[in-house]
């Protein structure tokens, strides 16, 4: 399966304890796992048998921090780092061969980090469509810099041929695949503010069928309830912490 340039293509999760993670992705989100073709290192987690996100144990062997990490695919890693540099940004690891294909860790001009991935996508796998993420928001500063940003460096277009584009609505610019939103860009980040809810980063979002249930677990099994259900327009929503420290967010009816 071909990638398509700028979509947003895999999340991936960098650990320090896998077995620990793993049995609390198991416990709140009926997750199992299986080794993964990138390598040794490398775990794919499954609902149903349908592909839902990456671990990896980058958090030791890369010495990164322990986080949920969206990837974007690209036609050419070197090309896209260049561009990365280029607007004022940093790459942090990369490009590197990651089985067949080629990755690259970055963080933009206001401190998110995110991923780039040269290579093959997982097939059926879609943010929106069956048990992949819901919703993926960027927390930031500035969500129309934010964009442009973004949009040079994954070579957005607001031609709706090319397959991403990007649309400002209200004070928020959401990204679309094939004419579907994927993401969000929200302005109101704070780089390094001590709330986890307004610091700049990548949010993610998984659905849980029954998300009183999954708050239960979250808590029987090690992890933390940041902020508690609130009402959105997308759904009942709370931002948890896993027992390794990656900050996600739930999303349910």
């Amino acid at each position: 399966m071909d990638s398509v340039p700028g979509v947003p293509c895999w999340v991936s999760l960098t650990v320090r304890d896998r077995q620990a993670t793993e049995e609390f992705y198991s416990a709140v989100l009926g997750w199992s796992f299986t080794d993964s073709s990138l390598g040794p290192g490398f775990r794919t987690a499954t609902r149903e048998g349908e592909p839902v996100a990456g671990f990896n144990e980058a958090a030791v062997s890369w010495q990164l921090p322990v986080r949920w990490t969206v990837f974007f695919a690209v036609e050419n890693a070197d090309l896209a780092c260049e561009r990365v540099r280029e607007r004022g940004a940093t790459v942090a690891v990369g490009p590197l061969r990651v089985g067949d294909g080629r990755a690259a860790m970055a963080a933009d001009p206001y401190g998110a980090a995110f991923g780039m991935w040269q290579g093959e996508l997982p097939r059926g796998w879609a943010v929106g469509a069956g048990h992949a993420p819901a919703w993926l928001e960027l927390r930031t500063g500035d969500a129309f810099a934010a964009a442009l940003f973004y949009g040079e460096v994954l070579e957005w277009t607001k031609n709706p041929s090319h397959g991403v584009s990007y649309e400002e609505q209200n004070d928020e610019v959401h990204i679309l695949v094939d004419g579907e939103t994927v993401a969000g860009l929200r302005g109101g980040g704070v780089e390094a503010a001590p709330d986890p809810q307004v610091r700049t980063r990548w949010d993610v979002y998984f659905r849980a069928t029954d998300i009183d249930a999954a708050l239960t677990a979250v808590e029987k099994t090690g992890g933390t309830v940041v902020s508690p259900v609130q009402h959105a327009s997308h759904g009942r929503v709370a931002t948890v912490r896993d027992p390794d420290g990656g900050l996600f967010c739930l999303l349910g009816p």
